[in-house]
């Protein structure tokens, strides 16, 4: 059985798709800011969660500003497929690294926060269409 949305549940999803975004858009700035801030905290992090070592500031500095480059994409709604879809895998490669911290949970509590996250990722994704809200374009895909 097909249901049509109303018009005002299409607002009310455009409004909760664009709060899903801007949510991500948050954690994945400071994230990204992070990389320029403390690039030593950046090292640390390649060499804990995915075994690289020898990152340097450089490469913190490289990284970031690709990192910023999609992240500015993502909120502004261009090439949702492509910036969506690396956002969600970006994520997706995070939560899943940390894997360790889940195995003792509760003394790492906030990694669980990663989870919802990276759901609220998924959902943008599939429903890329529909995020129209405060976007440079409406439909790409």
């Amino acid at each position: 059985m097909t249901h049509s949305i109303t018009p005002d549940t299409q607002k009310l999803l455009h409004w909760a798709l664009f709060s899903l975004r801007l949510g991500v858009f948050i954690v994945m700035l400071m994230w990204t800011l992070d990389k320029f801030v403390n690039p030593g905290h950046s090292a640390r992090v390649f060499e804990h969660f995915y075994g690289i070592s020898g990152s340097t500031d450089t490469i913190a500095y490289i990284l970031g500003s690709l990192q910023l480059v999609l992240v500015l994409a993502f909120m502004a709604g261009i090439k949702k497929r492509i910036t969506y879809g690396l956002i969600f895998l970006m994520h997706g490669a995070s939560t899943l690294s940390s894997y360790a911290q889940y195995l003792d949970g509760f003394n790492n509590l906030l990694f669980f926060a990663a989870w919802p996250m990276w759901a609220a990722c998924f959902a943008l994704y599939l429903l890329r269409d529909e995020d129209v809200k405060f976007t440079a374009v409406r439909h790409e895909s």
